[in-house]
């Protein structure tokens, strides 16, 4: 296995991505819209009730970016690569229906060896004016694809507020969220091969990290816009540990004058998502 480091730096072609209605409800579905109570979130989940327009869950963005998949990053096993950590910002609301030219970049490849985090930037842009629509960063994490001499990368510090959250919200996913998430786009079979998920050494399919991260945002625009997605501004967080279909996890959300900062917690209360950070558009 060989990472390609000459590929940082690279660019890919612009693309052009579209969607409707369709591909937006099925998102807000995906992570978990209305799965408490149908009546709750109609703007996320109908396109069609009255006096509620459809509103799209911001880290749709993300999804959206993810169109063209990994770029051509060089050699890695496959069973050992994993989401690690995601961020994005968008410019405003998504439109539930549009179209957006997206490309790509390799940033960095940090030589954890025997690992390595390979981190990539996605924009969507308005394909008739330019303007940016979103941006989003993320980075994956590739077991034994290190010791290429390349940079460590930078250890950030960071700890959870030490005063209580001023939100707290327990949630699990469904026994079957991955065969439904899958659908928004993300076939990897880690998430619904088992014989694919034991090579990797996991005893099931694993959850998608960016459905439990479309599931925290999901609960962010609700607990701190009021389900109003206009002041979502941007959003980060770390994949601390895999997370299993049906889990029980608890969502713990510090409020400040910018956003707020957040943490999930599996049902052992060991840390699953973690640096969480989301900021909001001031009034």
């Amino acid at each position: 296995m060989t990472l390609d480091t000459s590929r940082i730096g690279a660019r890919s072609a612009p693309t052009t991505v579209s969607w409707t209605t369709t591909e937006s409800l099925l998102y807000a579905l995906a992570v978990g819209a209305g799965q408490d109570d149908p009546a709750s979130e109609l703007a996320f989940t109908t396109e069609n009730t009255d006096g509620i327009p459809q509103q799209v869950i911001p880290s749709f963005a993300v999804v959206l970016g993810f169109a063209e998949g990994m770029p051509e990053i060089g050699t890695y096993d496959p069973t050992r690569a994993v989401h690690a950590e995601q961020s994005f910002e968008v410019s405003g609301p998504l439109p539930a229906a549009g179209r957006a030219e997206i490309t790509t970049t390799i940033t960095d490849m940090w030589d954890k060896d025997p690992h390595a985090m390979v981190w990539t930037e996605t924009e969507l842009r308005d394909p008739d004016s330019g303007d940016l629509l979103a941006r989003s960063r993320t980075g994956a994490f590739l077991g034994g694809a290190g010791g290429f001499g390349g940079d460590r990368g930078p250890s950030a510090a960071w700890s959870a507020p030490a005063t209580p959250p001023d939100h707290e919200r327990e949630f699990a996913t469904r026994p079957d969220q991955s065969l439904l998430y899958r659908l928004t786009g993300d076939r990897n079979p880690l998430h619904s091969d088992p014989a694919f998920a034991a090579r990797g050494g996991f005893p099931r399919p694993i959850l998608h990290g960016m459905c439990a991260y479309g599931f925290v945002a999901r609960m962010l625009v609700n607990e701190l816009c009021d389900g109003d997605v206009a002041p979502f501004r941007s959003m980060s967080a770390r994949f601390a540990r895999p997370v299993l279909p049906g889990d029980a996890m608890r969502l713990r959300v510090w409020r400040d004058e910018e956003g707020a900062s957040f943490q999930v917690a599996g049902a052992d209360g060991v840390i699953v998502i973690d640096r969480g950070r989301v900021e909001l558009a001031r009034p």
